[in-house]
């Protein structure tokens, strides 16, 4: 009897961010997947399950030195306000290679948005205690609201910019964190 051929799932992972970037988030099927690794669909589904558990996997591998520096700054009992300096810290430190690759899958989900999901939950898990009824809490989400076009515009390549521009423009959003005066309304 033959032994069964075990399934890595990082090189599943990798294909699936082959085909995302070459073809869009639509091409990411599990039939695909499984041609591009020479695999059956029966193995694929053995791994991952579903194509939300492949995107999620995805987010998740390019998401884990976000996730250590996120936490080592908010800490494990963070207000809104600290959860949104930890994401700052996070994003302002980001791994260019993996968050690239992350605002790119973004880019492509758009195209199906049927499996925006589990992104639209972590973007509202972000801002999980965030009283915007204040002005610090407004402050915050304003500095949120920054940090993640920074991210998008840098990331997406429509407006890349240099490591000390990059270092510049989040030491100026975190200042909104930084007893800025209210804003007016």
């Amino acid at each position: 009897m033959a032994r069964p051929r075990s399934i890595d799932r990082e090189k599943l992972l990798d294909a699936a961010e082959d085909l995302v970037r070459n073809r869009g988030a639509a091409a990411l099927t599990i039939d695909a997947l499984a041609r591009a690794c020479g695999i059956t669909k029966g193995g694929v589904q053995y791994a991952f399950g579903t194509k939300d558990d492949i995107i999620d996997a995805m987010f998740a591998r390019w998401n884990r030195d976000y996730d250590a520096k996120f936490a080592a700054v908010a800490g494990p009992d963070a207000d809104g306000v600290q959860r949104i300096r930890a994401h700052l810290a996070a994003t302002r430190e980001a791994d260019e290679v993996s968050m690239t690759k992350a605002a790119s899958l973004m880019a492509g989900l758009m195209q199906t948005p049927e499996h925006l999901g589990s992104t639209q939950e972590w973007y509202r898990d972000r801002l999980t205690g965030l009283d915007a009824h204040t002005p610090e809490g407004r402050r915050a989400r304003l500095a949120f609201l920054a940090c993640e076009g920074a991210f998008l515009l840098h990331f997406l390549r429509f407006m890349p910019l240099e490591d000390a521009e990059w270092q510049e423009v989040f030491g100026d959003i975190a200042g909104l964190l930084e007893g800025a005066r209210p804003l007016d309304g």
